[in-house]
């Protein structure tokens, strides 16, 4: 024993104390007991663990003196619960004769033996520095605990559950009903994380700290729809500014998903639901785990097949409006259809008659036929997940250590989508089924659908991802030094089928033989399927994004103040990327064309320095009055691009406790975005056409326009500059209560965007648009446009006739000032034998200030259509005891107005509710390695609340509800049996 104690008191030079229990009470490393321990003063938290657990503690009096411990609750084995009960206390411990001793230092404990989720906690999001945290800056850390009570079965539905989360941008719901946000640059229908609505492409996404490959046109997001639930152990998000620490893209924030790397045992899941029926999930997973002297080893696997959910499914999910009161949509281009006469005049195809036999007198003079176009696709794809990871660690030497990873992912889809094969189709005189309604025997123009003669337009591809990464660590002393390296790819494959190729559908409608001819007169039943096959045509990508980086790291004290250490991370990196695009076309030339996109850059080549400082001016040993801790961070980084030069970041936070269980905090730092590949293509990616729009100031209400649509040349690199403040409050007085409220305040400027949706309101609302509209522009510069190859002239006008050009393109174009404050308030005290969790997590938007163009005026765009609502919240209401569970969980999501409309219409909040229940069964429950069985029951939108309607037209279709802010799943009912063994 007295070595135990000569350990505790040569670990702080103090008395030292012992919290034990009789030997014959101690609990094996794999054993997991009921801990409901609260954040308490940490000597006593460590005599109700010891009490538990029937380990042996030993700890100076003054080592745990003024501490205060963060709560554990939950089925844990010792290891676990104790590495919990000392996070962020800056003690480790370690294992002497049989007992636990706990030593100072500034890194968080690491959790020993059979553990999920070790070694890695050290380092937490936000920050270089082992142990310290991000001081000042915000982070939510969702651990598995929380993961399991929510009752998501993926990590995009998790994150997208954050009221930080807006779900504008690249994913599954969005792709295909607007190209807003970003949206449209996604053919392979993938999940991105989009936080404060500032851009999926600003939030940087880490797997263990390192950059995966990208997906989406040019790079525009990390896929997180490939990462396997059962693999993450906690999911750490910054929610501050933090290219001073990571570079590029971590402009909204950081979101890390820190993986199971030390788990030991086996665990296999599964899970099944459906949404009443209409949409159908499967889910398998198995996760391994072995630890032996000097290793470790960790193999997880995960099966996902979700069903399509079908628009017809859903009353909201149509072109006609009218039932909600709005207008109707519907498709011109319908089976049968409607044919233009050579005067104009229209005539409308009448049913119930294939077009072989039909006259003139039959057609139904100012009929236009219409379809829903929208009631016939999906709006959830198909989606079937094999993910693969694996990761090691082995130590080598004394203080050496060899870590690797792989992560390996396969994504199938499938959808059918909103038809694009809708063309007017230009019908000779010579087509044998031709009809003329007023005898001119002119060609006349049909407005037709080709779905019942090419079949419902398909989309569906492949996505295959890998990231891997491997490194050594090297232990000197205090400092921990890293070399390591990391190489990711991701290539998406989309095809799109059943689209009409123009070319051939001008030849098969000259052709004067009935047997052969393609007829547009019918309603697509009577054509000759050799004709249709003949028509049908499609499109073809593959984008290929890869990214190799290597790092040379160090951190470690370099002197010691009366506060504590002075700690520094300082490091050099290095990163290579590079981006393909190879499409095949087959809709408007008589054979495909293939080829490489043209204009993309060549690879990118990113050098970058870095350095954090970690200064402890108050802490423990010279806290005074009004100073029981004060902490303050500096950190910068330089990166230099081989494509458009440096960039240069600086960050600085403070966190400041004036007493024990109060802290005020800080931060203050610029962040950038680089440029995706494609934004950088310029005028290679680019068209140039003619429009009729309305504008007030015309005698006829209308204007003739040049409009631009595409890439602007020379674009830079986006620039924020973010600060925030905020209060942790944690009273020893009230133990369980936390709450965190965080003032953010980013000024985003150079964003790179387009306008193109809003082109038809360039001229009617002058004040917002007035910086990318040119009025009466010279003729040599419309003759310009009008030379270039992408030129197009559908309404046929002289250059002369252009009253005004349009900018649509995408470049350098807003600035937005978004201003506002999260918070999370909780309390979890013991209730009826358990413990109860009630809290309220949100996020309320003061502005968000856009100038849309240079030289406009700025307008506030909070809580209007595109943009995030003002407020944001999920409410939560849990109790557990002995291995039983339940939550509820009560999502907000506040009203808004649709200003894209005339007049513009007031949308109403959204208020579901999820009911999570679980309950550890079996003899064996108890014990994780041996055998144990937890059953789950997860329904989410409990009330199967539908979206708000809302009158949402985009250029191609209409819907009414909005995926931005709204699921059309409906309630989701899922089983889950997790088996520990």
């Amino acid at each position: 024993m007295k070595y135990k104690f000569l350990a505790a008191m040569l670990s702080v030079g103090t008395a030292a104390i012992a919290i034990q229990v009789p030997a014959a009470q101690a609990q094996s490393p794999s054993t997991q007991q009921s801990y409901n321990i609260a954040a308490q003063d940490l000597g006593a938290a460590l005599q109700r663990y010891s009490q538990i657990s029937g380990r042996e503690v030993i700890a100076s009096t003054s080592l745990v003196e003024g501490k205060r411990n963060a709560r554990v609750q939950g089925r844990l084995n010792p290891d676990t619960a104790l590495s919990r009960l000392l996070a962020g206390t800056g003690l480790n411990v370690e294992l002497v004769e049989g007992a636990w001793v706990l030593r100072s230092g500034n890194d968080s404990a690491e959790e020993t033996g059979s553990t999920d989720g070790g070694g890695e906690a050290i380092l937490v999001t936000g920050s270089r520095i082992r142990g310290a945290g991000p001081t000042g800056s915000p982070v939510v850390t969702i651990d598995r605990e929380a993961i399991e009570k929510s009752g998501y079965g993926t990590v995009q539905q998790m994150l997208q559950s954050l009221p930080q989360a807006f779900g504008g941008g690249s994913n599954e719901t969005t792709t295909g009903a607007t190209t807003r946000n970003g949206t449209g640059n996604d053919a392979t229908l993938g999940s991105s994380i989009n936080l404060r609505g500032l851009g999926t492409n600003s939030t940087l996404v880490l797997i263990d700290g390192a950059r995966p490959a990208l997906g989406g046109v040019g790079g525009l997001f990390a896929d997180i729809s490939l990462i396997p639930m059962t693999a993450v152990e906690r999911i750490e998000v910054l929610t501050d500014g933090a290219s001073a620490i990571y570079g590029a893209d971590a402009v909204a924030g950081v979101i890390n998903l820190r993986l199971r790397n030390r788990f030991e045992g086996a665990e296999t899941i599964l899970r099944a639901g459906t949404a009443d029926g209409d949409i159908t999930e499967v889910q398998f997973s198995q996760l391994f785990g072995k630890k032996w002297s000097g290793g470790h080893l960790v193999l997880a696997y995960q099966y996902s097949d979700r069903g399509a959910l079908a628009a017809a499914e859903r009353d909201f999910a149509r072109e006609d409006l009218r039932p909600f009161g709005g207008p109707d949509y519907r498709s011109i281009y319908a089976s049968p259809g409607t044919i233009r006469a050579a005067n104009g005049q229209l005539f409308g195809i009448p049913t119930g008659q294939n077009g072989r036999d039909l006259t003139a007198a039959q057609l139904l003079p100012g009929v236009q036929n219409r379809r829903d176009n929208r009631a016939e696709t999906d709006l959830l794809p198909r989606q079937r997940v094999h993910s693969l990871y694996a990761a090691g660690e082995f130590e080598i030497t004394d203080g050496l250590t060899f870590r690797a990873s792989i992560l390996g992912a396969q994504r199938k889809y499938r959808k059918e989508s909103n038809v694009t094969a809708l063309r007017t189709a230009r019908v000779p005189v010579t087509n044998p089924f031709y009809v003329d309604p007023i005898g001119t025997r002119q060609p006349v123009q049909v407005t037709y659908n080709f779905v019942n003669d090419v079949g419902p337009q398909i989309n569906e591809g492949r996505v295959r991802a890998l990231s891997t990464s491997a490194g050594l660590e090297q232990t000197i002393g205090e400092w921990r030094i890293q070399l390591g390296g990391a190489y990711g790819v991701q290539k998406g494959k989309a095809r799109t089928r059943n689209q009409v190729n123009s070319a051939r559908l001008a030849v098969a409608l000259a052709d004067t033989n009935p047997a052969t001819a393609f007829n547009v007169f019918g309603d697509g039943t009577a054509n000759n399927p050799a004709t249709s096959a003949y028509i049908r045509g499609g499109v073809e990508t593959i984008d290929d994004f890869k990214t190799w980086s290597a790092a040379l790291r160090a951190d470690g004290p370099i002197f010691r103040l009366p506060a504590g250490d002075v700690r520094l991370a300082a490091g050099a990196e290095y990163r290579r990327e590079a981006y393909d695009y190879y499409r095949i076309l087959d809709t408007s030339t008589l054979t495909p064309s293939a080829g490489f996109y043209p204009g993309f850059p060549g690879p990118r080549h990113v050098k970058s320095i870095y350095a954090e400082l970690l200064v402890p001016i108050f802490g423990r040993d010279n806290a005074m009055p009004g100073f029981h801790k004060l902490d303050l961070t500096l950190a910068g980084r330089i990166e230099d691009y081989n494509q458009f030069g440096r960039t240069k970041n600086p960050k600085v936070s403070a966190r400041w406790e004036p007493v024990e269980g109060v802290a005020l905090r800080g931060s203050y730092g610029t962040s950038f975005r680089a440029p995706q590949f494609d934004e950088l293509i310029g005028p290679a990616l680019s068209l140039y056409t003619t429009a009729t729009v309305p504008d007030p100031r015309s005698p006829t209400g209308t204007s003739n326009v040049l409009a631009l649509f595409g890439y602007a040349p020379n674009i830079q690199p986006e620039q924020a500059t973010t600060w925030t403040a905020g209060v942790d409050i944690a009273p020893r007085s009230m133990p369980g209560f936390r709450a965190a409220l965080t003032y953010f305040d980013v000024d985003y400027r150079d964003r790179i965007g387009t306008l193109t949706e809003d082109y038809l309101r360039f001229l009617t609302n002058r004040d917002v648009f007035g910086g990318v509209v040119t009025d009466n522009p010279s003729l040599d510069l419309v003759q310009f446009y009008y030379n270039q190859p992408t030129f197009t002239n559908p309404i046929n006008i002289a250059p002369g006739q252009v009253v005004a050009i349009l900018d649509g393109q995408t470049r350098n174009l807003a600035r937005e000032h978004q201003k506002g404050i999260d918070f999370d308030i909780g309390y979890a005290p013991e209730f009826a034998g358990g413990t109860l969790d009630v809290g309220v997590s949100g996020t309320h938007i003061f502005s968000i200030i856009k100038q849309l163009s240079p030289g406009s005026a700025s307008s506030d765009f909070v809580g209007l259509y595109a943009s995030p609502v003002k407020w944001r919240m999920r409410g939560r209401l849990g109790w557990s005891r002995d291995g039983f569970a339940v939550s509820t969980f009560v999502n907000y999501t506040d009203g808004y107005r649709n200003q894209v409309v005339v007049p513009n219409e007031r949308v109403s909040s959204w208020t579901t509710v999820d009911l999570t229940l679980l309950q550890r069964i079996g003899g064996n429950a108890d014990d994780a390695t041996g055998g144990g069985l937890q059953l789950g029951l997860a329904i989410q939108n409990l009330f199967d609340r539908d979206p708000p309607y809302v009158h949402n037209k985009s250029q191609t279709s209409a819907l009414g509800y909005d995926p931005e802010k709204a699921s059309p799943l409906g309630r989701m009912i899922s089983l889950q049996a997790v088996i520990r063994w």
